[in-house]
């Protein structure tokens, strides 16, 4: 009964630990968005002299959003969504009048001519939403301008909020990569533990770790993602773009390593589960290609390309191919897996996957 509430509560501290990490990573678009609504409202109220211009905050949020991909779009179609809408509900309103029936048809009509467009889903609601809000809370049509305007002011201060972005979300990739590379040094660590002392037990604790690892790569293409509509988005950022897409090339070799890592630690857990020797050799291999990631997380967390390491890679590779073999297929495969991380590694250094094969020399 203790393992499985253990279990839980480590569940529950990681799960904690990881949206308080989000809020920490999203701190800068709430704060953006929020001080946008305030000035949004601060110039429709005291400079255009609306009484209550509601919707100014509500355009630059939406303008905004808590992402940076797509921004100038955004504001476009939240603008011109509210135009349609706008003329659609202002004109229906003094034909028609209001009420349920009349909104309904309003709405429709507000949608469709949003589509006629050729619109996106987000000009579409926005059409929709503005009829109604001219439908219910602005029958008369003098006071259907002001929406207008609110729109415009609030999608003018999304704008420039959407051109002022930190550094952050630029070294993000770099340092999402880096932590890959050091869970990669990590699990490896473990691994070769298990493999001087062929206990199951720290062999399956180093195998779930390792099959933990998934959210490492879809928070690296997600900064990477990121960083590069950051670049898009403000013209303050665009001499980063070029390292930017480097790192984001990294991404497919960063996965393919944790994915060979995952590999070796499953075989090694099974090698430990048959009661299987492995070669002292072997996990001093293991050892030493920790220490070359190691050097390769220090390279990308400095926003350098890990060339430095590719001669401790290269004599691990060396190394690969001069240990002894086994007549045993789960520890032979511990030796091809780690053969694939270090070609893996190699093309995180720069090479591209036929040349990283090619630094392995033929295993004797």
């Amino acid at each position: 009964m203790q393992q499985p509430l253990d279990r839980m509560w480590t569940k529950g501290r990681s799960s904690l630990s990881s949206r308080l990490a989000r809020v920490r990573t999203k701190g800068w678009q709430i704060g953006q968005c929020a001080i946008a609504a305030g000035v949004a409202w601060l110039l429709a109220a005291d400079v255009f002299g609306h009484p209550t211009p509601f919707f100014a905050p509500i355009a630059a949020v939406v303008c905004l959003g808590t992402s940076y991909g797509q921004r100038l779009r955004r504001v476009i179609e939240v603008t011109v969504g509210v135009a349609v809408g706008v003329l659609v509900a202002d004109l229906l309103v003094i034909g028609l009048g209001s009420g349920w029936w009349q909104l309904t048809v309003i709405v429709a009509l507000a949608m469709i001519a949003a589509l006629l467009l050729d619109a996106g889903p987000l000009f579409v609601t926005q059409a929709a939403v503005q009829s109604i809000v001219i439908a219910t809370l602005v029958p008369a049509s003098g006071a259907a301008f002001t929406r207008w305007t609110d729109a415009l002011i609030g999608g003018a201060v999304a704008l420039v909020a959407a051109t002022l972005v930190p550094a952050a979300p630029l070294r993000r990739p770099r340092e999402q990569a880096a932590q890959v590379v050091r869970r990669i040094a990590g699990l490896l660590r473990a691994a070769a533990d298990v493999m001087v002392d062929g206990e199951l037990e720290p062999a399956l604790e180093v195998l779930a770790d390792a099959r933990s690892t998934d959210h490492l790569i879809r928070e690296l293409r997600d900064a990477a993602d990121e960083g590069l509509s950051v670049v898009a988005s403000s013209p303050f950022r665009t001499r980063h773009r070029d390292d930017l897409r480097k790192m984001t090339q990294l991404v497919s070799p960063l996965d393919k390593a944790l994915r060979s890592t995952r590999v070796l630690t499953r075989r090694t857990a099974v090698a430990a589960h048959r009661r299987r020797a492995v070669p002292a050799s072997y996990a001093v291999l293991a050892r030493d290609l920790a220490a070359a990631c190691d050097q390769v997380a220090d390279e990308l967390a400095a926003n350098r390309l890990p060339i430095a390491a590719r001669p401790a890679l290269h004599a691990i590779a060396e190394g690969t191919a001069q240990v002894e073999r086994t007549t045993e297929l789960s520890v032979d495969v511990i030796l091809a897996q780690l053969r694939s991380l270090t070609a893996d590694l190699f093309e995180i250094s720069g090479f591209d996957p036929l040349e990283a094969s090619d630094q392995l020399p033929p295993v004797r």
